[in-house]
Formats: C-alpha cells, structure tokens, sequence
C-alpha cells in the first residue's frame, strides 16, 4: 500500500494495520515475523487496512490470515491469496513462498485465536467507542436490529452482520470498526461453554444484556441451569462503571441479576422493574404499548407482531436507558425498526396471508410463533419443521411443544421432520387440533397446495417456521412460484 493509499484509509477513519502493531496485538501467541529471503526488517513497509480469513472476499493490499478446521485449511490458499492481492499472511505454520509470490508471513501458535487477539487489540485501540452486547436463547437478531435503529441515527455505529455471533464472526465483526464508529451493537451467541466467556473477553461490552434462558442448543448445555451460566459469562468483564440488563419475567432472572450484581451494582431490569410495558394491544402485524422508563411514559407504535417482540423492544430501551439516550430517541428508533429477513416477514398469496419466519427455531421462539400465529385473522395454520440441538430432550421438547401450540387455539398444524409425529402426538393430547406429521417438505407440500386452493372463500394465515438447517423458506417459495 502506498503512501497516498495510507493517508486515505486514515482519511476514512479505516484503521491501518502494520508490522508492529500485528506484531503486537499477536505477542501472546509467540507471533514473529518470516520475511521473504533477501528483505530485511527495516527495510519491510506493510500497511494495510483489512485483514481478511476468506480468499473469495479478498481485495489487493488485505492481509489473508489462514484459519484450520475439521474440513478445510487456509493454509492451502494461500497462493490463491496472494494472487488475488494479499501483501501478507497470518499462518501457524510458514508456508514455503519464493518469487514475486513470496510475502511476509507473521507466525503464531493459533491463527483461530490470533484472530480474536486481533480484534480483542482493535477494540482497545478505539477507547471512545462504547460496546452494547446481547446474548439469550431467542430475540437476539430482533433486539439487535432494533438497537441498531435507536442508535444508528444517533452516530456512525457498527452492528453485527447477519449471524456473525460465534468466536470466529464477533472477532470478524470488530475488525470492521472505523475510527467514525461510537457504537458497536453485537450479537454474541454460543453453541458450546466457554464461548461467550471468550468473545465477551474480546469485546469488552459497556453493557451487557440477557433477552432470556430458553431450550436453544440444549443437547449442548445439558440443561437449562447450564444454558444459564453461559449466557451469563457476558457479564464477567463488566466493572461497577457498566451495566448489565436483566430480564425480569424469567426463569432465571434471581440467578442473573445475583451474578451481574457480583460485577457491577448498574443492574438494570426489563419487564417488569425499570422498563416496562402497559396496556398492550397487539395486533396481526404490529404491536402498541405504553414504555414505562423511570417515571416516563410514552406510547410506542411497534411494527413488529409479538408480545416476544415488545420485550425484545424492553431489552433494547433498556440498553439505551443504561447510555443515557433519551427517550424520545429510543421511542423514534423502536417505532423506526423493521423485521430482519425470515423474521415475521408478511406477504399475500391470493386470499391468503404467509407469514415467514423461518430465520431459526428454538422451542422458546416456537411458542412466541405460535401466540403471533393465534392473533391472526382466518383459518391459523402452523407448518413447522424439526428443531435441532435439542440432544437426548428431542422427543420430550417436541411433544411438549405440540401441547402449547395446541392449547394457543390455532387450528391447523403441519409438522415435518423426524419428531413431527412428536409434536402431532403432544398437540393431539391436549386438543382436536388437525394436526399432520410429515415424512419430508416434497409430501408436506403435496398436502399444503390443495388445502390453501379449497379454502379460497375462507382466507388462511399460515405460518412457517424450523430450524436453519430445515430450510423451511423453500415452502413459501414453492408455493409463491406455484
């Protein structure tokens, strides 16, 4: 990179990465330099403002860092990296480059953990920016989009992109911060205990919030006490001078608040105690609500359907609350809010209303579909897919599952997947539900056509729903396309 290009990236408010700064945020990682033959140190300029772990996004002037897992080594593209630009390369493992294609190579232990070591430095370069993190079994996408509506009018703020929440997206994500950004809004998620103690490591989060303790990824944690203590290592960095915000009408919010309080004495509530909610009037694609924040009121027009999305919208003014924005702000950014893709997305077909929110699915957002689904107006017809990582709770989740969609007063549920004939048996205890379990999408499909054709004068609303990898939005698409 040039000395011009430099001045521009500064320009931007693009942090610029160089030999000593790398060296430095890598020092814990034995991370040294291995320069091409012939170059000395004094005499190696590199400046460059991206690093970058996938050779299909790289741009000239990137630094590629090579990451390993089960299936793949990055170590493998390099050539490829360098050819597309790249002007050098973070490996554990120095790979023998001669040439025009020989570039400097900073060496570590572990290049996965580099990555975090990266932007762990990256996040303590920017000391004016404040960090909100969110975690929770379900809502985090929603709450997130929602911050990012209160505070994105407010100043330049970076916000978590699609589902980069794991330890190698959170990192990912603050490698993007600008010297323009005031706020960071991230997602932190986990699939494994640890996961959040580490990214919260990495981001340092000025407030740190919990939606909820669902049944998500279950099989992992063993129980719901497990989920519970993970979720909450995102308020172990937090001193008295941040805030942590806990859910007030959960399971689990006496143990929540007693471990944030052992961090910080800034406990703020949402639900019940310091934000709140009256008079609720929830319609089939919007909800209304009076904000209770202090000894404020405001009405709140919420385009999002849900009594989950009106505490998702608690979770984020109180965040905002806990920085001091006012409310007439937070009240702009809520009612400004839109849906994220796959997230209660509403569209017609013919006489019928498809409602996708096909996203993702834990139990706990299941039944929050389910009470969405039951304010509809029509025939209310479920189609739901399998949800995973559930472990040895599978069966019992799903059958418990079919009792409360059951008892919500829907009138149709169409279930696919290996524990559909679970959740029709659980459905079918508790009510004459219709209920059908189906082997695959293909019969379901076969089903679903001819049912939405016969009803023409009486209009349905149907609602998909699944986990990821069920992949459910191809129903509405077959259905849209037919």
């Amino acid at each position: 990179m040039t000395a011009d290009t430099d001045n521009t990236a500064q320009s931007q408010g693009l942090y610029v990465w160089q030999m000593d700064n790398l060296l430095a945020a890598t020092t814990s990682l034995d991370g040294h330099w291995q320069l091409p033959q012939g170059h000395a140190a004094e005499q190696t300029v590199l400046s460059s403002k991206r690093i970058a772990t996938d050779t299909r996004t790289i741009k000239p002037g990137d630094i590629f860092l090579a990451l390993s897992g089960d299936n793949f080594d990055g170590h493998d593209y390099i050539e490829t990296a360098i050819s597309k630009g790249a002007v050098a390369a973070v490996v554990s493992r120095p790979i023998s480059l001669s040439g025009p294609n020989a570039i400097p190579q900073l060496v570590v232990s572990d290049t996965r953990v580099a990555l975090g070591q990266l932007a762990a430095y990256r996040r303590q370069q920017h000391t004016d920016l404040t960090v909100i993190a969110i975690t929770g079994s379900s809502g985090k996408t929603t709450c997130k989009e929602m911050l990012g509506s209160i505070f994105g009018r407010l100043a330049p703020t970076l916000i978590t992109r699609g589902n980069l929440n794991n330890d190698l997206g959170v990192p990912m994500m603050l490698l993007e911060l600008s010297d323009h950004h005031r706020y960071a809004i991230l997602e932190l998620g986990a699939n494994h205990i640890g996961e959040i103690a580490y990214t919260t490591e990495i981001v340092q989060p000025d407030v740190a919030c919990i939606l909820n303790i669902g049944t998500a990824h279950l099989g992992e944690f063993g129980s719901r006490e497990g989920i519970c203590q993970t979720k909450a290592e995102i308020y172990h960095t937090l001193t008295d001078a941040q805030f942590a915000i806990v859910p007030d009408k959960d399971d689990f919010t006496n143990q929540l608040r007693r471990i944030a309080e052992k961090h910080t004495s800034h406990v703020i509530g949402f639900g019940n105690t310091d934000v709140s909610a009256s008079h609720l009037d929830v319609e089939p694609e919007r909800s209304e609500f009076k904000l209770h924040i202090g000894n404020q009121i405001h009405d709140i027009n919420l385009p999002l359907a849900g009594e989950h999305n009106v505490n998702n919208a608690l979770a984020a003014a109180a965040c905002a609350h806990a920085l001091n924005i006012e409310v007439g702000d937070i009240v702009i950014g809520l009612e400004n809010g839109r849906p994220a893709k796959g997230r209660l997305n509403s569209q017609i077909l013919g006489m019928h209303r498809l409602i996708d929110d096909t996203y993702n699915a834990n139990p706990h957002s299941v039944r929050a579909a389910a009470k969405v689904l039951a304010a509809q107006t029509g025939t209310q017809v479920m189609v739901l897919g399998d949800i995973g990582e559930l472990g040895e709770a599978a069966i019992s989740e799903h059958q418990s599952l079919g009792r409360t969609i059951a008892t919500t007063g829907i009138n149709v549920l169409l279930c696919v997947g290996e524990y559909a004939p679970y959740t029709v048996a659980g459905a079918q205890e508790v009510s004459d539900i219709s209920a059908h379990a189906f082997a695959d999408k293909d019969n379901l499909l076969q089903y679903l056509q001819p049912y939405l054709q016969a009803q023409q004068a009486k209009p349905c609303t149907v609602l998909f729903k699944g986990s990821r990898s069920m992949g459910m939005e191809t129903l509405i698409h077959a259905l849209v396309e037919e």
